[in-house]
């Protein structure tokens, strides 16, 4: 009997302990290697059936080498007009960089604009510089400012590519320095415990690299796509996660060790009572993410199984690592606020015993009134455009691209550098070319020659195809460019047998767009089941389940009416990232279920002694501290990914912030107890408790 205990009480946590210190040694760098195999070339993310995509195949056949355009805008330094001779000496200074490092082809000559203001010119560089970009693009730069009296600036594809590599440049390092940080902060002034935190922070380091090493082995293997933003959201949501599950271990933890005594029967009993509610809320989490895989969107599908994989991380070290910790260090993890054994904990802080009074004295105006408030900030949801975010927003903070691009289009026509791109069959060429030519809101269209350049000679035919650019008079990022392309696809594919498609830039956008609002009347259902579901095993209810998905769908759309208000008149935005509304109700349905799985699978266990009513009233007393502080954390977690200056992460994360603050302090902590105080016994409805088996105490009994 005393071998099997000493096997149990030390052997086993030792081992649990080793195996997760050769997995941090081993796979933790991996945190900072995914950078390795992600790209940050939108191209690779755009939907796969659509036209755009198709297009983006087929220019290929008439490009003499692959590339990317950077553009280069000249004006004069005295806001003048260009001479023909500064005209000639920027073509001559381009052209010099011809066979230089990271240039594909010779540069285009140097066009002057219509108001005479300007210049332009291609330099078609190597698509495949990685950390080289920036270089070539200082030489680049250098030869561009060396012509007199004009300054110079950078636009297009390379220049765009170059800001976005130098925005996720602190995704490694300053991303996971202000999260963590934030994490330990929170932990220390909570719970007033020096080792506590640390052991909670080292297991969700321990997931992340394990996360990340499996993800870095299917990326390497091409079976996972990665950019930046997915990297930067495995890291947040891995870190936020295995905080949250190991606050409710550990809380559990703290209460058994007070009634036992005992540190290896309080780690076995916490992991007992807490493992269910931890693996489903992981559950949850993981296939709804899982759901993205029915997206259109590359990087949406890629964000699927990237984010399950954190979450299975973060589960398994939440239940192998932090208990195997725990029962190595007692009360010595709590330090200097150490439990004793008999403490009371079941009653709970006394801030919540007074939220459980308030809630048990009408829980019908509790409800009530709390629901009145999501409605109303609900209302603003449809304020929330999400066409697309321009790209003088794609940076919070100015970009040289942006302000290169900017220059550009006020001298030369909005959709100059990425024009619209028209693959037809050749035998219709001039048919084609002549319906793009009239198209309102086409500046001009013209074919691409056998200089790889549209005009100038006879078209170039490849498999009998050719290819026709179409420069568009409004910016290539905005509604009436969008417009356009889609008038444009209209009147092309009704010239009979061209066989005429319709991308680039402009044509990607409005595909990505209409394709997201299709993966949201997809997948949003396809979540919204997966979480009923789950609520209904783990809960043994029906009509609880609802009322859970119910509070936080709620709790999702008064979250998007409140940044409609904050991304409009606070931050500046215009709009929303086609793909924002989508990720924000994954991560805040499926997070904000995780809090009242926590609190709800307590309640049912302790309705099960006490009855339903003093059930929620003591499940909500003795969890109230540990969600909320939960809640504080992932909060805080995703709120740091505005450390990177893109307006997506600042979207997602102010979106993820608020809501699951929203939800943890309202909805988990006001709107749920009321409702299933008020609602009675009939809320378990079909389980036992439904039945009212066991009479429920008054209040204060």
């Amino acid at each position: 009997m005393k071998s099997s205990s000493w096997w149990i009480r030390w052997l086993v946590p030792v081992v649990l302990l080793v195996i997760w210190l050769g997995i941090g040694g081993a796979l933790g760098p991996y945190a900072g290697k995914l950078g390795e195999v992600a790209t940050n070339d939108q191209a690779a993310f755009l939907p796969q059936s659509a036209e755009s995509t198709k297009v983006l195949e087929a220019r290929r056949a008439f490009e003499r080498s692959e590339s990317v355009p950077a553009i280069i805008v000249w004006q004069a330094r005295d806001g003048g007009d260009v001479t023909t001779a500064q005209q000639e000496e920027a073509t001559r200074a381009l052209a010099s960089l011809a066979g230089q490092r990271g240039i594909s082809e010779t540069p285009s000559p140097a066009l002057r604009s219509q108001d005479g203001q300007a210049l332009q010119a291609v330099a078609p560089l190597a698509p495949d510089l990685g950390d080289e970009l920036p270089a070539v693009l200082a030489e680049v730069r250098a030869a561009a400012d060396s012509v007199s009296g004009l300054s110079a600036q950078i636009a297009g594809p390379a220049a765009t590519q170059a800001d976005l590599a130098d925005a996720f440049s602190g995704i490694d390092g300053i991303l996971l320095g202000v999260a963590l940080g934030a994490v330990l902060l929170i932990l220390l002034l909570v719970y007033r415990s020096l080792l506590l935190p640390l052991v909670i922070i080292i297991s969700a380091v321990f997931a992340l690299g394990l996360a990340c090493a499996v993800v870095y082995a299917l990326a390497d293997r091409g079976t996972v796509r990665v950019d930046g933003q997915v990297q930067g959201i495995l890291s947040i949501l891995v870190i936020g996660a295995s905080t949250d599950y190991a606050l409710l271990l550990a809380a559990r933890f703290r209460e058994e060790l007070a009634a036992r005594g005992d540190r290896t029967a309080a780690a076995i009993a916490a992991v007992r009572r807490s493992a269910g509610a931890i693996i489903a809320s992981g559950a949850t989490v993981a296939l709804g993410l899982l759901a993205l895989l029915a997206s259109d969107l590359t990087n949406n599908r890629a964000l699927g199984p990237v984010g399950a994989i954190g979450i299975v991380c973060s589960v398994l070290a939440t239940l192998t690592f932090l208990p195997a910790v725990l029962a190595l260090l007692g009360r010595a993890a709590f330090w200097p606020a150490t439990p004793k054994p008999g403490d009371a904990t079941a009653e709970g802080h006394r801030v919540w015993r007074r939220i459980a009074s308030l809630i048990d004295r009408a829980p019908r105006r509790v409800w009530a009134s709390t629901t009145l408030l999501l409605l109303v900030l609900a209302a603003f949801s449809p304020g929330l455009s999400s066409k697309g975010v321009p790209l003088d927003e794609i940076f919070v903070k100015d970009a040289p691209s942006v302000t290169a691009q900017q220059a550009l289009a006020r001298h030369f026509p909005g959709g100059s550098g990425q024009p619209a791109v028209i693959i037809a069959d050749a035998a219709r060429a001039a048919e084609v070319q002549a319906a793009a030519t009239a198209t309102d809101g086409v500046a001009s269209a013209a074919p691409v020659t056998a200089s790889g350049r549209p005009g100038g000679g006879p078209p170039l035919v490849v498999d009998g195809r050719v290819r026709i650019d179409a420069t568009l008079e409004a910016a290539a990022d905005s509604d009436a460019a969008k417009n356009t392309v889609a008038e444009l696809r209209t009147r092309l594919h009704a010239v009979g047998d061209a066989d005429a498609i319709v991308g680039g830039y402009t044509a990607q956008r409005y595909d990505t767009e209409r394709t997201a609002a299709r993966d949201r009347t997809v997948i949003v259902p396809v979540v919204l089941g997966i979480i009923l579901l789950i609520l209904v095993m783990l809960l043994r209810s029906l009509l609880i389940p609802v009322l859970l998905v119910a509070t936080v769908a709620l709790n999702f759309l008064a979250t998007l009416g409140v940044s409609a208000l904050v991304f409009e008149h606070l931050l500046g935005f215009s709009g929303t990232d086609a793909s924002v509304p989508l990720y924000g109700f994954v991560f805040l349905v499926a997070l904000g279920v995780d809090y009242n799985i926590f609190l709800m699978s307590r309640v049912r266990e302790e309705s099960l002694v006490h009855g339903v009513r003093q059930g929620v009233l003591r499940g909500l007393t003795t969890t109230g501290g540990v969600i909320t502080s939960a809640g504080v954390v992932l909060a805080a977690t995703f709120a740091a990914l505005m450390v990177i200056p893109l307006a997506f992460l600042v979207q997602i994360a102010f979106i993820v912030a608020f809501g699951v603050l929203l939800d943890t302090l309202v909805v988990r902590s006001l709107l749920v107890p009321a409702l299933v105080i008020d609602i009675g016994p009939r809320s378990w409805w079909p389980s036992a408790l439904a039945r009212g088996r066991r009479s429920d105490a008054p209040a204060g009994g």
